[in-house]
């Protein structure tokens, strides 16, 4: 390793890369202004390789440790019982837990207690097991090991021990610990180069140089008297720029972005570095993008609270009118003297049954009846919800169609508590590198002297061609020759290369009509770059500042130009000579500029080689160099129509006078530390890269994941929208994001000329103020456009980039924005920061009221994902900060199309039908007891024993109802892919609606009604048994309970759309264990079973009459619900009925949509034209 490491720093010794490199860095907009410095926001003070300082430590800055969870040792207690108390039927039981140690109480304690004791111990437990999982990634992060500088030498320390001002050494492929500057590198000018993909989604290495007063510092001794002071900005989330001074040797030294590292970037190419930490934990800048994990709630769950109000209203509804008529009853009982009911001994009563006070045991019989009818609300219903949706989440995890074979990763449900949100998602909000892309370019065409070369097809034009079925058209520049346009792909896959024409291939290109501009054209891509080659056993491979380059280089040693070795002035390729047909070894002395890089090729020719984008480079062509610009131009358009990624390539020869009176005014230019450096810089640069002549453009191919485009077109036809929320560049993202034909783009940017000469004077007030009014136009003329296109079909996609995104999102503005926004069918925010991101992904949810779902692979993505109602981690090539912020983590894009459509829907499904008939059963039971009192003239007394009434929603009719919510599908998985419009009805929340609820509501108190007075009449006016015996108290409890058992789970039995054997196991086991519990139970003594003793075995079960009416009255009971049901699935169906009656005819519908049946076809239409109209 330390061999590697030496060997690495030889290497990098023989090249000054700052004088190749220093102006393709990426500067800020704006220049920074440095007279901030110690002002507000610009306080902070680094003492560098002096943390003991006494001045530093009396700072107490932050320490590095970082935490990501939810919960604290100490907090969680307090913070766990507070969102258990947050449903409010928690609320309720312990309320009633309380008072059912009171003599008022018609049962007892412990049978409230324990269950709610349950309930909230496992509901708690669960949060923390999943909190514990977030805090073992923290405690692996905090825990890493990192060189840092003490007593003069390196030694080992963990990442959460390190201080600001302490100096760092990070090696080649390890994260960043904290937000460091930069002060050496392994490379003697100190430039690195860094991967930022946790930051900004980008791949693409990005290039930092260190200052030329700390480069020398490149071993122990050197670090032994540096001591130096910087001053800079306080902790912000902004990852674009940086303020700072260092004080160093007495003088002061501009910083800027340039010399900073940020925590979770990734030194890549660059053996090792030296830096200082300024930010640590909490301050950096990729936790200061992040927010706290949040608390969410499903909108089933949060509706759920509101039934139970309304069940609570009930509840005390009734028990007001019991303890009304209780009153009236006891006030009565004695009248002028007389005794009405002398039974009851009103002369000799408790506070509870008092003639004389009415009003005081009317209003205990109150609070009484509170507890009696407390089994309108459903305690195990919380239970039980946690139970399905574990076993829904293992299923999530165990799907097969979700394993991602290649990386050998499943998806994971990393919380329960969404799944059936899963199923009523309105709008998807994802990154696009890395999420939607492989991460990875490929050069799969060019047009060189006016000819398009390269054969096959891109992602887009198969989305393209698949969605129209129709043969390709778009794009498909491959038709001016005679050949194979399928997959391109027949021999050796090479990465970033899937380029196939055997006109140029194999060094056929001598024998085209312009070979020396071809020739030319592969120069410009093998030179004019900033990789680096890396020669292993003979192989060649590079590493590059972006996937682009790398694919040019690719694309170049390919087509046999091979680009070996560069020095500080000279760059080398093995080069196929046109005319003797052999390689040969040329060499081009460089300078590198921008873009552009000046070469004098073996015949001492001095060339201007250049590349950049069709917009800039077409108005800088000559007159003479316009030969080829008409054909280039169409292919660059049907280029872009086929998502490809396009540059222009041009060349010019320059004379030795032309290019040494430039050097110099370059020079000049470069050296200047005026305030407009940069524009004399631009100045120059323009004035070289001039009158060039075309000679072709390039096509690269940003892949998308396999079945992306699929997945996307699926996902619309579900009615869901798609926003592209993402920090690369726009034009990139407008390829990927834009996957359909006949798009008008409503491009909101400050990207002009106007703002570039105010960026230029440097005035931040003028700008800001002149850059909100350019968005507020820009929003309105949007508007416009959207409104006078109502009338026709049209789509518009909204782009907008991270500078004009913030000034969109400003309080007065985000309304028309969102207004905008919603209007367009595709959303694409390029150059997006984290922190964006979560206010887009808010402003969505906020304002629209509709479920969103974010998605994304990296870092950058964290605060979007805790924003949005569900986060979807893709567990990509980004490392695990996504997935471990997330709900849900799955390995590819595409299986975001089964985690929604499939198990969304049926999750959805399966909560909504499970609560529904959760309410149902419970107000069938507990109406019971109401008409019961009303019966024994509201005197308290429950119709069942005390243990019935426990064990009715623990035994008697939990396990069918989880059941239903773990095995119940109402089309099969092909199904619900194959007509992704029926994932509307989660949408739309119609299993779930108000009318759905109170349906059910109803059918509980119809049944109950049913239950209890046909028991009634039917059973107490005659001869129960045979000796003539009627009908007692313990005999119509234990009849009427027999009823409801069967009445409810056979109503679960025609609710059930899909039956398997635990679903009749559970169903029926539930009513042959009330029998055997009646049996048990029954057989102990009666100061235990009370009631029960032997009621079945010596009283019902000899009975006729008691397995009459059970038979009579169960189906009585059932015959409203199905009778409904048949009603609707016949003239008012579902989407799934019609499709679950044509099935269960025995007639497969076909794929096409034309084999739909009228019903579902009128039904769809109709819900398509909906769509539409929102």
């Amino acid at each position: 390793m330390a061999g590697g490491r030496r060997r690495g720093r030889g290497r990098g010794r023989g090249i000054r890369f700052s004088k190749l490199y220093s102006f393709s860095c990426i500067r800020s907009s704006l220049r920074e202004d440095r007279s901030q410095i110690g002002q507000k926001g610009y306080t902070r003070v680094v003492y560098c390789n002096d943390p003991d300082n006494p001045e530093a430590v009396q700072l107490n800055y932050r320490g590095n440790y970082v935490s990501t969870t939810k919960y604290t040792a100490v907090n969680f207690l307090p913070k766990s019982l507070f969102e258990q108390f947050r449903r409010v039927a928690n609320i309720y039981f312990l309320i009633v837990a309380c008072v059912s140690f009171s003599p008022l109480a018609p049962y007892s304690a412990l049978s409230v207690l324990a269950p709610l004791l349950v309930v909230i111990g496992a509901t708690m437990a669960k949060e923390a097991v999943e909190d514990w999982r977030r805090r073992k990634q923290d405690i692996e992060a905090n825990n890493r090991r990192v060189e840092v500088y003490k007593n003069n030498s390196f030694c080992e320390t963990k990442w959460k021990d390190l201080r600001v001002g302490d100096i760092v050494k990070v090696y080649k492929d390890e994260f960043f610990p904290a937000d460091l500057f930069l002060l050496s590198s392994s490379y003697e000018d100190g430039i690195c180069y860094v991967e930022t993909s946790n930051l900004d989604g980008e791949t693409n290495l990005k290039l930092k140089h260190a200052l030329e007063e700390t480069s020398s510092l490149h071993d122990e001794k050197s670090f032994q008297q540096f001591k130096a002071v910087i001053n800079c900005e306080d902790p912000n989330e902004d990852l674009y720029s940086f303020v700072g001074t260092l004080s160093y040797g007495g003088t002061p030294h501009e910083l800027s972005l340039q010399q900073i590292l940020l925590r979770d970037s990734k030194l890549r190419n660059t053996d090792y570095i030296y830096g200082v930490v300024i930010f640590t934990g909490h301050d950096t800048k990729v936790m200061q993008n992040a927010t706290d994990p949040p608390s969410k709630r499903t909108k089933i769950e949060r509706r759920m609270d509101k039934i139970v109000y309304i069940l609570f209203s009930t509840l005390v509804l009734i028990s007001f009118i019991g303890s009304f008529f209780f009153g009236i009853e006891t006030r009565k009982d004695i009248s002028s003297g007389k005794y009405r009911r002398w039974y009851l001994r009103p002369d000799d009563t408790t506070v509870f049954y008092d003639p004389q006070r009415p009003i005081l045991a009317a209003f205990l019989h109150f609070l009484t009846g509170l507890m009696l009818y407390g089994y309108l609300i459903p305690i195990s219903l919380y239970v039980s919800i946690e139970i399905v949706k574990v076993l829904q989440s293992i299923f999530i995890n165990q799907d097969q169609d979700m394993y991602y074979e290649e990386t050998d990763k499943p998806a994971h449900a990393r919380t329960s508590n969404l799944n059936e949100e899963l199923g009523q998602v309105n709008t998807i909000l994802s990154d696009k590198t890395g999420t939607l892309t492989c991460n990875s370019m490929e050069f799969v065409k060019c047009s060189v002297a006016g000819t398009a070369y390269g054969r096959g097809m891109t992602e887009v034009e198969r989305a393209l061609t698949g969605r129209n079925n129709r043969p390709h058209e778009v794009g498909d520049i491959s038709s001016d020759f005679q050949g194979d346009s399928g997959d391109v792909d027949k021999g050796k896959s090479i990465k970033g290369f899937n380029f196939r024409d055997e006109r140029i291939m194999h060094g056929q290109w001598v024998n085209e009509p312009h070979p020396v501009v071809i020739q030319n054209f592969f120069r410009v891509l093998a030179i004019c770059h900033t990789a680096i080659p890396d020669i292993n056993e003979g192989e060649i491979s590079y590493e590059a500042e972006s996937p682009d380059e790398a694919a040019f280089v690719i694309a170049a040693r390919e087509l046999g130009f091979e680009f070996f070795s560069r020095t500080q002035t000279c760059i080398s390729l093995h080069e196929l000579d046109h005319k003797s047909g052999r390689k040969v070894d040329r060499k081009f002395k460089s300078s590198r500029k921008r873009m552009s890089v000046i070469v004098k090729n073996p015949e001492n020719r001095l060339l201007l080689l250049s590349k950049g984008a069709d917009s800039v480079m077409f108005e800088r062509l000559s007159k003479e160099g316009r030969m080829f610009e008409a054909q280039t131009r169409d292919h660059i358009k049907r280029y872009a129509e086929a998502g490809l990624r396009t540059l222009v390539l041009t060349y010019r020869e320059l004379d030795e006078e032309e290019y040494k009176a430039w050097e110099e005014e370059f020079s000049r230019a470069k050296t200047s530390v005026a305030a407009d450096h940069d524009a004399l810089v631009d100045a120059a640069c323009d004035k070289i890269e001039r009158d060039l002549i075309l000679l072709g453009a390039t096509a690269v191919e940003d892949k998308l994941q396999k079945g992306v485009p699929e997945c996307i077109d699926r996902l619309a036809q579900a009615g869901i929208k798609i926003w592209v929320l993402t920090g690369d560049k726009m034009e990139t993202a407008i390829n990927i994001g834009l996957l359909r034909q006949g798009m008008k783009q409503i491009v909101i940017t400050l990207d002009s000329q106007e703002f570039d000469v105010l960026r230029k004077q440097g005035n931040n007030e003028a700008i800001a103020k002149a850059s909100f009014e350019s968005i507020r136009k820009q929003i309105i003329e949007g508007n416009s456009q959207l409104s006078s296109a109502k009338e026709n079909p049209v789509s518009f996609a909204l782009i907008i980039d991270g500078e004009s995104l913030g000034f969109a999102l400003n309080k007065n503005l985000k309304k028309s924005f969102l207004e905008l926004a919603i209007g367009c069918a595709s959303v694409i925010c390029c150059r997006s920061s984290p922190k964006q991101k979560a206010l887009v992904t808010r402003l969505v949810k906020m304002g629209t009221g509709e479920t969103t779902l974010a998605i994304g692979d990296g870092a950058n993505d964290v605060g979007m994902l805790q924003e949005a109602h569900i986060g979807v981690g893709i567990s990509g090539v980004e490392g695990m900060q996504a997935v471990m912020s997330s709900d849900f983590a799955i390995a590819q894009f595409r299986f975001l199309e089964r985690l929604l459509l499939v198990h969304g829907h049926w999750c959805y499904r399966r909560i909504s039908m499970m609560i529904c008939y959760f309410f149902y059963k419970n107000i069938a039971f507990g109406f019971t007891l109401f008409w019961f009192e009303a019966y024994a003239s509201f005197s308290g007394q429950p119709a069942y024993n005390d243990w019935y009434m426990s064990f009715y929603n623990v035994f008697f009719t939990s396990l069918p109802v989880i059941a239903l919510g773990v095995f119940d599908q109402d089309v099969s998985a092909r199904l619900c892919l194959k007509y992704p419009l029926l994932y509307q009805e989660g949408v739309q929340n119609i299993l779930f609606s108000w009318p759905r609820i109170v349906g059910w509501m109803l059918n509980g108190v119809i049944s109950s009604i049913i239950i209890f007075f046909f028991t009634t009449k039917s059973i107490i006016p005659q001869a129960f048994r045979r000796d003539g015996q009627v009908t007692d108290f313990e005999v119509l409890g234990a009849t009427m309970y027999t009823i409801v058992v069967w009445a409810v789970n056979c109503q679960m039995a025609l609710s059930i759309n899909y039956f398997t054997w635990i679903q009749h196991f559970f169903i029926w086991g539930s009513i042959i264990f009330w029998y055997i519990f009646l049996v048990i139970y029954g057989s102990i003594s009666p100061t235990v079973s009370t009631t029960a003793y032997r009621v079945l075995v010596e009283a019902c079960a000899p009975s006729v009459l008691y397995w009459l009416a059970t038979l009579l009255v169960v189906i009585s009971t059932l015959l409203p619900y199905y009778s409904y049901r048949a009603f609707q699935t016949r003239f008012r169906p579902l989407y799934h009925d019609i499709i679950q009656q044509k099935r269960s005819e025995g007639l497969e519908i076909d794929d096409t949509p034309n084999e739909l049946p009228s019903r579902v076809r009128d039904k769809m239409h109709h819900l398509q034209m909906g769509l539409r109209r929102s």
